[in-house]
C-alpha cells in the first residue's frame, strides 16, 4: 500500500488568475500564486479587500511537500441552488444560490499526481475544499496538517474560544482578542468572528460537512502575518497524522467557510453551515423537536421525595411537570442503569440494556406515554462505542424517544467518526440525538434531522460551580457560538440572583441573570430540543410559565433585530403567524425595538419583562404593526420577551 508523502498545493497556470463571484456580484473570489510560486485565495467585499492573498494546500507527515510546480489541467464552472427544508432549526426552508468552480491541478511530471480545489461563493459567504481524485498508484492519505491560511487585511477585533488543547468539552467563554494578538501556540474553537473594521463587513470563519477528518482549529500564521491559519486534530492512535484515508475512488476535505455579513448580529441569519452538508436520506417525519424537563441540573432537588435521584417518584415527578407544559419529553439522566451514576467513569458492569429497579423505566415509559411525554435517557459514549447496536436496540425496545450521550471530549478523525455512526444509527432506531461533551457544530443536523441538538458550550450547568455564566457570556454565545448551529445551554433557571447575590449552589442553583433574562434565551438560543431545566418545585405558581409553556423550540424564520456583540441582542423568531421576541443585555437600559419584521396587518402583543427583583416579571400589552416600535425597560444583565398574534 503506498501512502503519499507530499503538501499538494495549488497555483495557477501561467494564465490569468481564475475568479468566481458570489450571484449578487457582491463577494468576490480570486485564485493566485504568491512569489513562491504558491497558491493563494483572497476575497474583496463590495471591492473591499477582506481576505488578502492567503495559501491553500495539505501537509503530509515528515513535513514532506510537494510545494510548487503544480498546473492547472482544467476549470469546471457551474451555478447551484442549495434548496431544502429543515425538520428542526431556526429556520423551516432553505433556498440560496451559489457560484462554483473546480480547479483541476496536476504535477507536469512524475507520476502527474493530482489534486482539485472546490470553490463556492454565496451572497452569504464562501466555502473551499480539498479533493483528491482517484489516481494510479495512491491508495491511502497520511494527512498531518492543512495549509489552509485566512490572511486578514487589517487588525481585525475577533472574538473567539482559545481552548489551548485538543481533546477538550469545548467549554469556555469567547473572549475579545486582536488579530495581531492570535499566536502560534494558540488553538482558536469554531467560529471566529471577527469586525474588519472602517464600517466594513463582519465575518466568521467556520466549517462544514466534516467526516472522515477531525475538527479544525484556529492559530497564528508562524511567519506573525496577520490571519488565522488550521491546525487539525492528531489522531490519538497515530499521533504523526490527523487524517488517514483510504483514497477509493476519491475523496473531499470539509468545506473551509468564511461567513460574511454586514454587522456581527445579521450572521445568525445564516444557513450557509447547514446548506453545505449532504441532504438527508430517508423518512424523519417522526422527528419532533421541543422543550424537556430533567432531572440532573437542580441538584435533584424535590419537595416530598426523599431521596430525590435516580427513583421513580422522582421521575413521575419531573414527567407529571412536563405534561403540566405541554413539554413532549422528560430526559432522564446519569444513575438510571446498572452500575452508572458516575459521570465519565465507566464501572465494571456498566449497561444500559439493563435499567436499576429502584427507577422502574418500563412503568415510567407507561406513564409518560399515557401523559402524551416521551423519555430521553442519558448513556456515556464509550458504553455506545461497545455495542452501538445492541444498546440502541434496547433503548428503543423500551419505549424511549432519544438519548443523550456524554463525555466524549474528543474531536480527532475517530470521534468524528462516531458522530456519523451514532446519528446513522440512532436514525435507525428513530431515537432523537443529544451530544454532550461534544465539540462544535458544522451542519449535520440538515444530514441527520434526528441529531437534534449538542453541547460545546460553556451553559447553565457552570453555575452550580462557578460564577462564569454571566450576562455578557450568554449574550457573546448569540454572536459566537451559536453560529454554527444549536447549542445545547439548558436554560431555566428560576432561582434568579443578581450578580452581587449570586451564590454557587450545587443543589438548587441560581442564575446571575434575571427571570425575564432566563425566558428571553428560549427566543435567543437555538436548540430543537431545549430544556427547561430546573426542579418542579422552582416552577410551581411562579410567574413566566406561561411563556414557558407556549415559546416553541423550532423555527420557521429567524431575524436579527438590533444588538452589540456581548453588550445587547434582539432576536425575532417566527413560528407560523406568530412572532417571538427574546432580548437580554449587559448594563440596564430602555430599547425601542422596531418591528418592521412583522407581516401586513396589526398585531396583539404580550410582554413579559424585568420586574421589581432579579426574579419577577412585569407583564403587559397592547396592539402594534411593523410601523411599531415596542419599548423594553431592560434590567442589568436582564431582558424580556414578547409574543406577536396577528390580529384576526
Amino acid at each position: 500500500m503506498r501512502a503519499l508523502w507530499l503538501a499538494a498545493t495549488l497555483i495557477a497556470a501561467p494564465a490569468a488568475a481564475q475568479t468566481v463571484a458570489s450571484p449578487d456580484g457582491r463577494l468576490v473570489v480570486t485564485l493566485g500564486t504568491n512569489a513562491d510560486d504558491q497558491p493563494t485565495y483572497a476575497l474583496a467585499v463590495a471591492g473591499r479587500p477582506v481576505i488578502t492573498p492567503s495559501p491553500l494546500g495539505l501537509e503530509f507527515e515528515q513535513y514532506a511537500k510537494l510545494a510548487n510546480g503544480l498546473r492547472t489541467t482544467g476549470v469546471a464552472a457551474s451555478q447551484g441552488e442549495d434548496r431544502y427544508t429543515l425538520r428542526a432549526g431556526k429556520v423551516a426552508a432553505v433556498a440560496e444560490r451559489y457560484n462554483q468552480i473546480i480547479v483541476h491541478l496536476a504535477e507536469p511530471g512524475g507520476t502527474h499526481r493530482r489534486l482539485d480545489l472546490i470553490l463556492r461563493a454565496y451572497d452569504g459567504g464562501i466555502a473551499l475544499r480539498y479533493g483528491v481524485p482517484q489516481q494510479p498508484g495512491l491508495t491511502t492519505l497520511r494527512i498531518a496538517n492543512e495549509l489552509t491560511q485566512f490572511a486578514f487585511a487589517g487588525d481585525y477585533a475577533c472574538t473567539g474560544l482559545n481552548l489551548g488543547s485538543f481533546g477538550t468539552s469545548h467549554e469556555g467563554e469567547y473572549d475579545p482578542v486582536r488579530a495581531a494578538a492570535i499566536r502560534p501556540h494558540n488553538l482558536y474553537e469554531l467560529p471566529l468572528v471577527c469586525d474588519t473594521g472602517n464600517a466594513g463587513p463582519s465575518i466568521a470563519i467556520a466549517e462544514a460537512a466534516v467526516e472522515h477528518w477531525p475538527v479544525m482549529y484556529l492559530t497564528g500564521t508562524e511567519t506573525g502575518a496577520l490571519g488565522v491559519a488550521a491546525k487539525l486534530t492528531r489522531r490519538p492512535d497515530d499521533p504523526a497524522i490527523a487524517v488517514r484515508l483510504d483514497v477509493g475512488a476519491g475523496i473531499v476535505s470539509p468545506w473551509r467557510v468564511v461567513m460574511v455579513a454586514d454587522t456581527a448580529g445579521k450572521l445568525i441569519e445564516h444557513t450557509l453551515l447547514t446548506s453545505l452538508n449532504p441532504p438527508p436520506q430517508g423518512d424523519f417525519a417522526w422527528v419532533r423537536p421541543g422543550k424537556t424537563a430533567w432531572d440532573w441540573w437542580s441538584g435533584p432537588l424535590l419537595a416530598g421525595v426523599t431521596p430525590a435521584g435516580s427513583n421513580a417518584a422522582t421521575e413521575r415527578a419531573f414527567i407529571d411537570f412536563a405534561a403540566s407544559l405541554k413539554l413532549p419529553y422528560m430526559m432522564i439522566d446519569d444513575g438510571w442503569y446498572a452500575n452508572s451514576g458516575t459521570g465519565p467513569l465507566v464501572l465494571p458492569g456498566a449497561d444500559p440494556t439493563r435499567p436499576i429497579p429502584a427507577i422502574d423505566l418500563p412503568g415510567l415509559v407507561r406513564y409518560a406515554r399515557a401523559r402524551d411525554v416521551g423519555l430521553i435517557l442519558w448513556i456515556n459514549w464509550q458504553l455506545l462505542d461497545r455495542d452501538m447496536e445492541g444498546v440502541l436496540a434496547a433503548v428503543e425496545k423500551f419505549g424511549a424517544k432519544g438519548i443523550k450521550v456524554d463525555f466524549m471530549n474528543r474531536d480527532d478523525q475517530a470521534m468524528v467518526d462516531f458522530y456519523h455512526r451514532l446519528a446513522a444509527a440512532t436514525a435507525r432506531h428513530h431515537l432523537l440525538l443529544d451530544l454532550h461533551g461534544a465539540t462544535h457544530p458544522w451542519g449535520m443536523t440538515r444530514t441527520w434531522p434526528n441529531f437534534i441538538t449538542q453541547e460545546g458550550v460553556l451553559g447553565a450547568e457552570y453555575n452550580k460551580w462557578t460564577k462564569r455564566i454571566t450576562a455578557r457570556h450568554n449574550i457573546t454565545l448569540a454572536y459566537t457560538r451559536m453560529l454554527a448551529g444549536p447549542l445545547d445551554y439548558t436554560p431555566g433557571g428560576y432561582r434568579n440572583a443578581t450578580p452581587a447575590s449570586f451564590r454557587i449552589a450545587v443543589n438548587g442553583p441560581q442564575t446571575q441573570t434575571t427571570r425575564a433574562a432566563e425566558l428571553a434565551k428560549y427566543v435567543v438560543f437555538e436548540s430543537p430540543l431545549q430544556s427547561v431545566a430546573d426542579t418542579p418545585d422552582a416552577y410551581r405558581g411562579q410567574p413566566g410559565l406561561d411563556f414557558l409553556a407556549e415559546v416553541p423550540a423550532s423555527w420557521d424564520e429567524t431575524r436579527f433585530v438590533q444588538g452589540t456583540l456581548g453588550e445587547l441582542i434582539v432576536l425575532a423568531r417566527r413560528k407560523g403567524d406568530r412572532w417571538y421576541l427574546g432580548a437580554m443585555t449587559d448594563a440596564g437600559q430602555t430599547i425601542a425595538v422596531p418591528l418592521t419584521f412583522l407581516g401586513k396587518g396589526r398585531y396583539r402583543v404580550r410582554t413579559w419583562q424585568d420586574g421589581a427583583t432579579a426574579a419577577d416579571l412585569a407583564t403587559g400589552g397592547g396592539t402594534v404593526d411593523a410601523t411599531s416600535t415596542l419599548p423594553l425597560a431592560l434590567h442589568a444583565s436582564g431582558g424580556g420577551v414578547a409574543i406577536l398574534t396577528p390580529v384576526r
